[in-house]
């Protein structure tokens, strides 16, 4: 990847090493990639944002450099991630921008690009995006007529998103009752809304009232624990954890106890089996993905693809093969018939149907998927270049195969650079969740002494 885009578009601290001025020039280059890539004179880009205290500044800055170019916009104002991805398409817009530093912390923040199809911008173009950023390449600013227009959109074009999502499903989830954490980030504009939709099922709504520096803080899919104790104590049958950007869900279960991706996975994978309805008798997930998911698609025998990690190689490898159903450990899922992305709310209503239509608890739908103990250790680096050095030393890639050998059969050892943070992540499984602390420890010690 290049200099700007990672592995999730652009990110970085505000007004440190992501500023007005680079949004501005990230909007004039965008705009000029796309009237090149589709041949029209005034593109036009939806944008959204979450809610952040710096969302308003870089959106700002964004669409005075898309119209500066040419570009005009549909302004969404704060909105999931994945509802900036299906509008796209549905208003025929040439691009999609979100603003959203998903689940890091609130002083974090991105630029997400989706082309016209609601799909991830391609390499490439982000690539011509970066090349006119960095190199100064871009063209002389528009004037008169030619500078782009602004659209403020109003609450339907929110509606035909939730209209979307409630179409999706064919029960009316009577007698749940449900706890949803929105992390006082985008779903909080969108979650009870779409949950009324469904008057016979009671839903409960927590962490909805951002102030642009709470998002992710102590809450959502990344502070999972809060959610888990109030599910418990409330009686609920489930909860429902949304991240900053609402394109992931982890849930919890109705014993407290929480239902990561890969479970998701199994619960909804299992009863699209059942109707017929899994392309390929294939699930796509992630190198990530636990031990527990590989068995339990092994004893059913169904196929189970692992990419790398980052939802864009999980929907490649899945357009690849025409399958519908893959995903990430960390809740980010993709219900192909339905999204071209990662949906944390469709996420949320897949499995509440399953759950409703089964008659079961959660906690035995997952029970499916045992997790066996996985342990990640983050080890912060100075730079990407720090990391780099890292991957390619001798002396770690030693000490990983030496684990490996004495892990066995019994678990496995992944260490990768993060592609959104400056971390190196090291994660051992094992049977025994001792042996998997010592290992991803002595492992994580190595690193820091690099």
């Amino acid at each position: 990847m290049g200099k700007l885009f990672g592995t999730d578009g652009i990110r970085g601290v505000v007004n440190e090493n992501l500023n007005a001025e680079l949004a501005f020039e990230v909007g004039c280059a965008a705009a000029q990639v796309l009237a090149q890539d589709t041949g029209k004179t005034k593109p036009l880009f939806t944008i959204g944002k979450d809610t952040r205290i710096s969302s308003d500044l870089l959106e700002g800055a964004l669409i005075a450099g898309l119209c500066s170019a040419g570009a005009d916009v549909l302004h969404l104002g704060v909105i999931p991630t994945p509802a900036v991805a299906f509008l796209t398409v549905a208003n025929k817009a040439d691009a999609g921008i979100v603003i959203s530093a998903s689940h890091n912390p609130f002083e974090h923040n991105g630029i997400k690009i989706f082309n016209g199809q609601g799909f991830k911008l391609s390499d490439a173009l982000e690539n011509a995006i970066e090349d006119i950023v960095l190199f100064n390449q871009k063209s002389p600013l528009c004037t008169g007529a030619d500078i782009g227009q602004v659209t403020y959109a109003d609450q339907q074009e929110a509606e035909a998103y939730i209209d979307h999502l409630v179409s999706t499903v064919d029960t009316d989830l009577a007698g749940m009752r449900i706890l949803v954490d929105c992390a006082n980030g985008a779903a909080s504009a969108t979650a009870g809304r779409l949950f009324d939709r469904f008057p016979k099922l009671h839903t409960d709504i927590i962490n909805a009232d951002p102030n642009g520096i709470n998002i992710n803080r102590d809450c959502g899919s990344t502070h999972i624990d809060h959610l888990a104790a109030m599910v418990k104590a409330g009686g609920y049958d489930l909860g429902i954890a949304f991240d900053g950007d609402a394109d992931r869900c982890l849930a919890v279960d109705d014993t407290g106890s929480d239902i990561d991706g890969d479970q998701v996975l199994a619960i909804c994978g299992s009863s699209l089996l059942e109707r017929g309805e899994l392309a390929g008798e294939t699930l796509v997930a992630t190198v990530m993905s636990n031990l527990g998911l590989r068995l339990f698609a092994r004893d059913r025998g169904l196929k189970l693809l692992c990419t790398d990690v980052g939802d864009r190689n999980v929907l490649e490898q899945m357009e690849a093969g025409g399958f519908v159903l893959g995903g990430e450990q960390s809740g980010h899922t993709i219900f192909r018939r339905y999204a071209t992305t990662g949906d944390g709310e469709l996420t949320a209503l897949q499995l509440l149907a399953v759950v409703h239509k089964s008659g079961k608890k959660s906690s035995e739908l997952a029970g499916m998927c045992v997790r066996y103990p996985q342990v990640l250790v983050n080890v912060p680096v100075s730079n990407k270049e720090k990391k780099t050095e890292i991957m390619a030393s001798e002396s770690l890639r030693g000490a990983v195969a030496q684990v490996e050998t004495e892990l066995g059969e019994d678990g496995r050892v992944l260490v990768r650079p993060s592609g959104t943070e400056p971390l190196v992540r090291v994660m051992v499984e094992a049977t025994e969740e001792t042996n998997a602390i010592a290992f991803a420890e002595k492992l994580a010690n190595i690193i820091k002494n690099l």
